[in-house]
Order: C-alpha cells, then structure tokens, then sequence
C-alpha cells in the first residue's frame, strides 16, 4: 500500500495497557528550567535557515514510571522581534500525525511573520518526532505499494523491532504529549499561551486546552477534527468527494473544459484503465536524479489523487495530469508527482509515533464491521485498502495510554478561531462545525475550493495577527479572506491560460 495510502491523517507486539483515566492524575515532576542557545532551523529542503534558540528537556518515557527510561524532547524558540513583545507567545503544534513542528515551522514561516514581530513561537517536536526520539521506520515504499496483508504485517512487525531497543512505542500518544507541553510551557517561564495547531495538531491543541485551561489563552485550529470523530471511516469517501468537486469546478471554467472536456470522465477511464493493467514508467529520482522505472498502478494514482487535494499548486495539475495519461499514454506527470509525494510524506513522518496515535486514539473506536458500506468504499479511489490495513497494522501495534475523555465534547469560552478548506479531502468544513458546538467563543473561517490547511493561504497572516492580538472574535476582521481563490488549473505544462 502506497504511503500516502497507508497514512491515516496526510503515515514483538507489546500487551496493551488500559486507558488513563482523567481521574487518575499522572505523576508530574518538578520541570527543571530550560536552558536554550543560539540555533539554525533548516528547511527540509534546505531552502532557508531561520535563528532560533534551542534546547532540549528530559522526561521519563512512561510518565508513570519516572525511574524509568528518559527521553529528551527537542525544543526551538524564535524570539520576538519586538523589544515590548506580548508575554503569551505562540505554539506550533505539527499534524500528521507524526510530523515534527520543527521542520512544519520552516515551511510556513513566512505567514507567520507579522505574528513573529510581537511574539514568541515556540516549537515542541512532540515526542515521537523530529529530534524527540522519533519513532522512524525504514519502509520499504514498493513493497507496500502491493497493499498485500502480508506486507503490512511483516513491515510493521520489523518497524516495532527496530524501535524496540530505544523505545516502548506505547508512550507516544496525545494524552501524553499534551503533559510534554505543559511542562515546556513552565520550564520557560510563561503563564498563558496561545496555540497554533494543524490537522491532528488540532486534536492536541482541543485536548491541552480541556487538560489546562488556565494556561490557554487562545487557540487556532487549521483543518479541524472534533474530539468526539475518529478519523479514517469516511475519509475514502470525503476524498472522493473532493476529487469530484475539483473536477466539476474545471469542466465549469471555459478555459479548462476546453481543453480537457470533462475531466470526470477521464479518471473514471483511466482509473478502469490502471486497474485492469499497470504501466510501465521511466523517469528520474526526484531526490538523486538518478534513472528509475516501476509499474505504475491505481495504487499509485490514489496516492497522487489523495495528497494532491490537499494543496493548491498540484490540485492544479491534476486535469491536465490525468489527460496526458489517458489521450496521450504520458504517465510523466502522475509518476513524478507519486515520486515526490512519497519521498516528501516518508521523510517528514514518523511512522511509529503516527501509527501509536492511530491504533489508540481511532482505530479501537470505527465503527463495526457490519455499519461499514464496503460498498460505497469500493466505489472510491482509495477504496477499502486503507481502512483494511490500518485495521491489520493495529492488530499487532500495541496501543498505548490515552484519557478517557479524549473523544469527549470540549466546551469551553476560551477564544478560539477555526479555519476550514472549503474542499478538504480529510478535514472538510462539517468536521469544524461539529467540534464548535462546544467552543462557545469561537468563529469558523472557510476558504471556497481550497484544500487541508489554511495558514498560508493570500490574507490569513493578517487575520491570525489581528485574533491574536485581541484575543477576540467579536471585532475580527475576516473580509479579505471572501477574495482568496484557489490556483487556476494549469492547461499546459506552461502553467494557467492568460
């Protein structure tokens, strides 16, 4: 099973232990202050380097057991420019999950900016990822693109000994990540904070904020999933429904019906096309450069399919993509999307931390076998193949602690401000609606016809400097935000029509 495919939210078996209860408090330790020194943060495409201060902090892996094994969470602090810099600074929390906030923040800096001259921002690669002893696996990406039972099992059975001899993967899930930054927020000395989070960072910015109310000043959550959802059952169906909105919106635009008719029909051809037969494909390594060939499956276009829904530029290029493949036996575009997609996803998740989070806090809690249409699944893209193999990777991924109240509504008056992609493949608007019912304070914000993740869309770095600074919904001015629309679709390899 493709990567893509595979990940849930964008990717020795152990006894399982229960649940924590909320009223069960874990031993906490006094946190020692935190000392930070001058660091560089790179971009995982090394296309920038920002200043930041660094340091790092030591926590018992099992909470419960602070004698135990240690681990050392990674923590990076850019300093507000201002010299009168608010006292309540903000703080990343990266999606995936699996993600670190780290590499997140390198990526979206630049929208951050105007933020960044009145605050701090703070970034906890939550344990599991980035330098807080990730739990990274050496998949083999070809071998699960056969999506084979087997495979599954014997990758993920390989991962769990690789990791076995530095970690106890149970300890890795958000009931204890959010205990993490508590203790960050204390260790550097700040009594409020606000918090930045994406995707699942989302789940853990609702879940702090239930935990520790008194120091939440704010919260913006980008691509929102509510407490109360696990996520994975409609996710095949949520992204069928995206692919179809995006290409209705092309076969209404005269530029790009012209030139491409109706690009439903198209996929609908060319994915019986792939499913009846594979084709063969040469291009290069988007990392080496260096010659490759592979059999290029509806595997393969689901996980084009699915991840390019979620960003403008390559939802962009996806008619013009699947045209070529069909009318001209062109499969350049496809492939070389699949390649750098893969590369992209395998290289900043952390598979091991992704899949504790997964088979604790979702899988446990689908819905039975029988309330499941197979059928309507089927008639997707992604299919049954990801449901199927989260359900056979957890039966062997030990699952780990979780409250019990994660799944539980949050209410709350804390401020908070939503943001939802109008054609979210995996977080569509309705998810933010459901989770607002309980945030008494809040305001949803959606942009028409965009994907998963909002923050650096045209506008939004004003809209999330100004809630921030007032801390308030009531005044918050979001008009800008009616005027964003999404990338043209590109008719030819040149880019959009003029």
């Amino acid at each position: 099973m493709a990567l893509g495919v595979l990940s849930l939210w964008v990717l020795s078996s152990l006894a399982l232990p229960g649940r924590v209860s909320a009223a069960t408090p874990i031993p906490t330790p006094v946190p020692p202050l935190l000392s930070l020194t001058p660091c560089q943060l790179e971009h995982p495409a090394r296309l920038m380097v920002i200043a930041a201060e660094c340091g790092r902090l030591n926590v018992p892996e099992n909470p419960a057991a602070p004698a135990g094994r240690h681990i050392t969470l990674r923590v990076a602090r850019v300093p507000a420019i201002s010299r009168r810099k608010a006292p309540d600074p903000l703080f990343l929390l990266a999606g995936g999950p699996g993600e670190s906030a780290t590499t997140m923040y390198t990526t979206i800096a630049p929208a951050l900016e105007r933020i960044h001259r009145d605050r701090d921002i703070v970034l906890l690669d939550q344990r599991g990822t980035g330098e807080s002893n990730a739990l990274n696996c050496d998949l083999d990406a070809d071998d699960l693109t056969t999506a084979s039972d087997a495979v599954v099992m014997a990758q993920t059975q390989r991962c769990l000994q690789e990791l076995s001899a530095r970690a106890d993967v149970r300890f890795y899930t958000t009931s204890i990540a959010v205990q993490d930054l508590d203790r960050v927020r204390a260790a550097l000395g700040y009594e409020l904070i606000n918090l930045y989070g994406a995707s699942y960072g989302t789940r853990v910015a609702q879940h702090y904020l239930r935990r520790f109310p008194q120091h939440t000043r704010s919260l913006i959550l980008d691509g929102v999933v509510p407490p109360e959802r696990a996520l994975g059952p409609s996710l095949a169906l949520d992204a069928e429904k995206a692919l179809a909105t995006l290409l209705a919106r092309c076969a209404r635009e005269p530029a790009c019906r012209q030139r491409f008719g109706d690009p439903a029909v198209t996929y609908q051809a060319l994915r019986a096309a792939l499913e009846a037969k594979p084709v063969t494909v040469h291009l290069p390594d988007p990392t080496s450069g260096e010659p490759q060939t592979f059999q290029f499956t509806s595997m393969h276009l689901a996980t084009v399919l699915r991840l390019a829904l979620y960003t403008p530029d390559q939802a962009a290029l996806l008619p013009l993509a699947l045209d070529r493949a069909l009318k001209s036996g062109d499969f350049t575009l496809l492939a070389g999307q699949f390649s750098m997609m893969s590369h992209s996803v395998q290289s900043l998740l952390a598979y091991g931390m992704h899949n504790t989070v997964v088979c604790t806090e979702d899988v446990p809690f689908y819905p039975p076998a029988e309330r499941i249409d197979r059928a309507a699944l089927g008639r997707t893209f992604l299919g049954v193949g990801q449901l199927d193999g989260l359900n056979n990777l957890c039966r062997i991924w030990p699952r780990g602690p979780m409250d019990a109240d994660l799944h539980a509504p949050l209410r709350s008056e804390v401020p908070v401000l939503l943001l939802s992609g109008g054609n979210d493949p995996v977080t569509p608007p309705a998810y933010a609606e459901e989770a607002r019912r309980g945030l008494k304070n809040s305001r949803h914000i959606v942009l028409k016809d965009l994907g998963h993740g909002q923050v650096v869309a045209p506008c939004m770095d004003n809209v999330l400097a100004r809630f921030l600074t007032t801390a308030s919904i009531t005044k918050l001015d979001t008009s800008c935000t009616q005027r964003v629309h999404p990338m043209p679709f590109f008719t030819t390899l040149a880019g959009p029509p003029p």
